[in-house]
């Protein structure tokens, strides 16, 4: 009883501390939602996170990373901060360098806990999200990522056999059990839904990604670049199944067009990524496994479905992935190329 009453008092005390010094006090969790543009989109995620249910022991913060947003972002969450409930403390930054990457690195050095989860702006955790976050990053020590079980809230029905490319618009389903992503699978998590630990990140994640920005007008690969850099220092990357969040997926992103450059970008992302994921001296032998295979794979998938690409939305993005998937390594050495002579000059 007595050990009880001591621990409410302490949490107590560290809610009003927190208050009073928000830049100081130590935290349990941070939440920390990137967004640009997410006027719209943003208040349905923070009316989520006001419900949190059994976060009493928990100490915990919000962080809104406002990436160059030049609609109401700032004020939306000014207006959340005047009705915040007590649970926890929201908070604002602003990163002026446009990038997914850019943003979670933000949140990651100016985040008060040792975990810190991130959330898109059309990311609707459920009310035990939170607490079923910081429970498994207690449990599981040797974990330096871990993802959610993430369902798709579509706007719009998808198109025929979309769940083959369902995975590249986050939607993450493993089953009910936790699990472990083996680095020799070349599979990990999304970015949305995603927990670190923060210090693994700031100890192995570079300032500024190679994947850093946008590809052919998309960001792409920065989440799966930050995840390898930890896999890599000998953290275990996991799925976690009782964080669950709904993926909101308007009509717009399920068309043709949209689904493509998706698709293209994620292809010329992939030779950065795949070199991250095996060693040094091993990168030349694998360069050319995975050259051949993206040629095995992109010419059996035109023998199959060469009469349907006009019409098959599912199968003309796959075709993407890998005719882009194949150019990759020319169109990154040729970014990094770019990028080297910038600073120079």
């Amino acid at each position: 009883m007595l050990k009880a009453e001591s621990a409410q008092a302490r949490s107590k005390t560290r809610e009003i501390l927190s208050r009073l010094f928000p830049k100081q006090v130590q935290l349990d969790f941070t939440v920390a939602i990137c967004t640009y543009n997410g006027e719209q989109r943003l208040p349905d995620v923070l009316e989520n996170l006001c419900w949190q249910l059994n976060t009493h022991t928990i100490q915990w913060e919000v962080i809104v990373v406002d990436n160059n947003s030049s609609d109401g972002t700032a004020q939306v969450v000014k207006d959340f901060q005047a009705r915040w409930p007590d649970h926890s403390t929201l908070r604002y930054a602003f990163e002026g360098r446009q990038g997914a990457g850019f943003a979670r690195h933000k949140a990651v050095q100016i985040a008060r806990s040792p975990l810190v989860g991130f959330l898109d702006d059309d990311n609707l955790p459920t009310m035990t999200w939170v607490v079923a976050a910081y429970r498994f990053g207690c449990e599981h020590t040797e974990a330096g990522v871990y993802g959610s079980r993430i369902y798709g809230d579509f706007e719009i029905t998808p198109p025929e056999n979309f769940e083959r490319i369902s995975g590249f618009l986050a939607i993450t389903d493993r089953g009910h059990e936790p699990r472990r992503y083996p680095p020799q699978k070349k599979v990990l998590p999304p970015g949305a839904g995603m927990v670190v630990r923060r210090q693994a990140w700031l100890d192995n994640v570079p300032t500024e990604q190679v994947l850093a920005g946008r590809i052919e007008n998309r960001e792409a690969g920065e989440d799966l670049e930050a995840v390898l850099y930890i896999q890599r220092a000998g953290w275990e990357v996991w799925y976690n199944p009782h964080m669950r969040l709904y993926h909101r997926i308007p009509g717009s992103r399920l068309q043709r067009d949209y689904l493509i450059r998706l698709c293209r970008g994620i292809g010329l992302s992939r030779y950065h990524t795949r070199m991250l994921s095996c060693p040094t001296w091993q990168q030349p032998v694998w360069f050319f496994a995975y050259l051949s295979n993206d040629v095995r794979k992109l010419l059996k998938h035109l023998m199959k479905y060469r009469g349907t690409l006009k019409t098959d939305i599912v199968a003309a993005c796959e075709m993407t992935l890998y005719v882009y998937s194949l150019l990759s390594p020319f169109y990154i050495w040729q970014r990094s190329f770019r990028r080297y002579w910038q600073r120079r000059s």
